[in-house]
Parts: structure tokens; sequence; C-alpha cells
């Protein structure tokens, strides 16, 4: 597609499909985070394939997402997804999963009702990392199976909700409860073992994926979710 649209072929895998270029998010991302003191951003791995973290946000200890190679909160999970990467990789094969993105206390009145909606900017941001699929917010997808008076969020005397199904964001605008949201990941293109693809000449070829390629991309995939989450707020606050 890339060479029908552009009239390149960039056989390298160093371009602008590579995940290289996020580098450049990152650091833009960690000073966003810099002008946004009052705000804690935290993402972490909550699935590798189908091994997911069962706890929500509010039941981990979130200062355990650096403590281990695959930044699961979780230790014992963290071990089974360490478990099947490595299954996975041997294979030469790859595997996906889902990051989890909190973020907390941020001010009511960030987005607009119609156009830059707060979970809209949030979404684009998220659907634009390498290998993203996936973005559901608060009850995501799971809310479809909940009646209206089951998923309503009350207020309080105190401007809080009880519960949070809109994931803090409520008519495109930030409520003032955590924003959370999930990002999933598909399994990377690039295999270690023989598939078929297309030749430059339209022909059936077998390749095969050479040099350092991750089994799982997730992991390294946490930080950039961040980076994004905190160049949207940024820009929101601005």
């Amino acid at each position: 597609m890339y060479e029908q649209k552009y009239g390149i072929r960039d056989y390298r895998g160093g371009g602008r499909s590579s995940a290289r270029e996020t580098a450049a998010r990152v650091v833009a991302g960690a000073i966003a985070k810099q002008l946004l003191p009052e705000i804690s951003i935290q993402a972490y791995v909550s699935a590798v394939g189908n091994i997911q973290v069962e706890q929500t946000y509010h039941q981990l200890d979130l200062s355990l997402i650096e403590s281990n190679d695959v930044r699961c909160p979780d230790l014992n999970v963290a071990q089974q997804m360490i478990h099947r990467i490595k299954e996975v990789k041997k294979q030469g094969d790859t595997i996906g999963g889902i990051i989890t993105c909190v973020i907390k206390n941020v001010p009511v009145g960030l987005g607009n009702p119609v156009f830059d909606r707060l979970e809209a900017d949030l979404a684009k941001a998220m659907l634009s990392i390498n290998a993203c699929k996936g973005f559901q917010i608060g009850s995501g997808f799971q809310g479809t199976t909940m009646l209206g008076s089951q998923h309503n969020d009350r207020f309080q005397n105190n401007g809080k909700t009880i519960t949070n199904y809109s994931g803090g964001i409520q008519g495109g605008i930030s409520n003032g409860m955590d924003i959370y949201f999930d990002v999933a990941f598909k399994p990377v293109a690039t295999l270690l073992q023989e598939q078929e693809m297309l030749s430059n000449t339209g022909e059936l070829v077998t390749i095969q994926g050479r040099g350092r390629h991750d089994a799982c991309v997730v992991p390294r995939a946490v930080p950039i979710v961040e980076a994004m989450a905190a160049l949207v707020l940024i820009d929101h606050m601005l």
C-alpha cells in the first residue's frame, strides 16, 4: 500500500512506518509532562495475548509498573506474560496485547462537545501509534451490555460521580474524574519464520525476517502511550 501511494518501496523497515519514529513522540511527551505537573499519566501492560490482568487499576500498585520487563503491575501475571513472549519468540512468531492508561487529577473542562472532543483526540493520538488497532475508554464495549439506568454516572454533592463508566469524559469534556482507556496492539508483522509476500513485480514469494525483531512490542509502547496522552492534554490545556 505504501508503494502504491508514494511510489517508494523501502524494504529496510526504517522509514515512516517504523516504530523508530516514535522516539520523537516520547521526547515531546516528556516535555509536555513537565508542563502538566499536577496531572499523573501512567500506562501499563494489561494483556499479552490471552493472558490478562483481572484487577482494575484501582486494585493495582502502579508503582510496580517498571519493576519487570513487560511493565505489568501484577507481578504474577507479568511472569506469565514473559514466559508466553519467550515461547512465541522461540517459534519465530509474534503476539499482541493491550495497554491500559490512567490519567489522574485532570481539571474539569478540557475538550469540546462536537469538534475536538477530548476522547476523540485521545483516540486519534493512540491509533496513530504503530501497530495500534483498537481504542476504548471507560466502560468501552462492555458498556453496550448495560442499561442506561446502570451505566449513568450519578453525581454527588462534591461534583464527583459515584461510578466512572464514562472514563472521566462526558459529552466530549473532562469531568474531573480519572480518565482511563485501553489501547490494543496487533502482533508485529515481521516474523522470524517463512511467510508469503508480494514482490515488487506482483509475484508471491517466500521471505523470512532477519535481525533483531521484538516478539511483542506492547511493553515498549507503554511510554509512547503516555507521551501521546500528555501531548493531547497539553494541547487542550493551551
